[in-house]
């Protein structure tokens, strides 16, 4: 039988969960809101940080990424300080989708899924689709 382990649990949630080599994080948001998309992004990166290091993991394990953006003109602006923070050669999955948000002062919202485990990172050469 698997442990789970809840991370930071609330009323309705916790901010992590890891179980069977996985950590699935909820969606994090700035903690202060009265600032630009790209000041959000890089309190919601670091709070990723933070929140894989207590489960275990770290940012060169994850997955994938689901972004939630407030209003998509703000894409470039999110993916200038996304670029910088993601690891070089642990690239996830993603998706950027644009959607209202729970409070009308967030700009950005991410939610990652990670690996627990270690191991070394592996990188695949790009083909192109017509290959």
């Amino acid at each position: 039988m698997s442990t789970i382990t809840r991370i930071e649990s609330g009323k309705r949630m916790s901010q992590a969960v890891a179980a069977n080599g996985f950590v699935f994080l909820a969606g994090q948001v700035a903690n202060h809101t009265a600032c630009s998309v790209e000041e959000q992004t890089r309190q919601v990166l670091d709070e990723i940080d933070r929140l894989l290091k207590a489960a275990g993991s770290s940012k060169d394990k994850i997955l994938s990424a689901t972004i939630y953006l407030a209003d998509m003109a703000d894409f470039a602006a999110m993916n200038s300080v996304w670029d910088v923070w993601v690891h070089s050669e642990a690239k996830p999955a993603r998706a950027t989708v644009e959607a209202r948000l729970a409070a009308p002062e967030y700009k950005v919202e991410i939610q990652i899924v990670a690996s627990a485990r270690g191991g070394e990172l592996m990188q695949q050469s790009s083909r192109s689709a017509l290959e």
